[in-house]
This record gives structure tokens, C-alpha cells and sequence, in this order.
């Protein structure tokens, strides 16, 4: 149960240890007017997994969606676990290449997007992205998930069952973020 659930024991304990963190403010979130956004910006280890599914589900939804690794390797393709987890849900990630956050040129109207509570603290700690909003996608989950467990290298039910909840996710922000659509 927990590995098709959790991913591993470490990825149970991070979520119970996400809960409290975001509901007491600990979580370096950067609050956000959901009628400025423009833009929706994934955010993940490698971008080669979870933030990438989550840019190519937005995408295909209309909306205007970029993805980085806050450590990654530019240009690497997506995972093929990933690949094959996304195709089964009727995605498509053969074309994505791994953008690294050093790249990322943030413009007005950007929302990042995290999977993790640690990766928010990453951002706020960067000046280059001191005033960009940043919120969690687990936020759109439900149940909300405020921890989405790295997929990398963990069994296929996991796999599918993490880029389950990013697509659900991001079919609600879809609805909760109109501006971010293609005109």
C-alpha cells in the first residue's frame, strides 16, 4: 500500500510532514491573485517526470505552461517509465527536454508550481524569483497532497499513480486560472 500510494516510506513521511508546514505557514509560499496569472510554471527535481507530465497535461488543456528541474541536465529527455506512464494516460512526453531552473526566464503573470514543500524553499531563496508567486500543485489534489513523491526510479503503479494526481491537479487549476489560457 504505501509504495503504490506514497512511492516509499520516506515519501509517507515527507507528505504527513507536509501538512502541518503548509497550514502553519512554513512552507515559503508566495501568495498569488489567481486573476494575474498568466502563465504556469512546473516545478520539479529533474523535469523529467512530474513537473514535464504536468506542462504537457496543462498544455494540451489550452493553457500556457512551462516545466524546469531545479537540477537536471538540459536537453535530457523525459524518463521512459514517465513516458510510457504518461502515453498510458493518453500523453505524450517523447518531445520534452529538460529545462534547468537557471534557465527560466520568469515574466509577469508566471505561477510556480512545486511538488514538493523543500523545493519552495529552494525558490525562495533564489532572488532572482524573491516576488514570483509560488504555491504547491498538490494544492489542487484531492484529497490535497501538498507532497508529490519523485517517481524517479520507484515501480510503475507508482508512476502512474503520481502523474494520476498531477493530471487531476491540473484539470482544477485549469478551472481556477482562466487567465492562464491561450488566447
Amino acid at each position: 500500500m504505501i509504495r503504490r500510494h506514497f512511492g516509499t516510506f520516506r515519501g509517507l513521511v515527507r507528505l504527513a510532514l507536509s501538512y502541518p508546514q503548509m497550514f502553519l505557514g512554513l512552507s515559503t509560499g508566495r501568495s498569488f491573485d489567481p486573476a494575474c496569472v498568466r502563465r504556469l510554471v512546473f516545478v520539479c527535481q529533474g523535469n523529467i517526470c512530474r513537473s514535464a507530465f504536468a506542462e504537457a497535461v496543462a498544455r494540451r488543456a489550452g493553457l500556457r505552461a512551462v516545466s524546469v528541474g531545479l537540477s537536471t541536465t538540459p536537453g535530457r529527455p523525459a524518463h521512459p517509465p514517465a513516458i510510457a506512464a504518461a502515453h498510458a494516460l493518453g500523453h505524450d512526453l517523447h518531445a520534452h527536454r529538460a529545462t534547468d531552473l537557471a534557465d527560466y526566464q520568469p515574466q509577469p503573470g508566471d505561477l510556480l508550481l512545486v511538488m514538493e514543500v523543500r523545493q519552495l524553499a529552494r525558490l525562495a531563496a533564489d532572488p532572482r524569483l524573491r516576488d514570483v508567486p509560488r504555491t504547491l500543485l498538490g494544492r489542487w489534489t484531492r484529497p490535497m497532497t501538498p507532497h508529490l513523491h519523485d517517481p524517479y526510479g520507484l515501480d510503475e503503479e507508482y508512476m502512474v499513480q503520481c502523474l494520476t494526481r498531477i493530471e487531476r491537479a491540473v484539470a482544477r487549476i485549469a478551472v481556477s486560472l482562466p487567465g492562464a489560457r491561450l488566447s
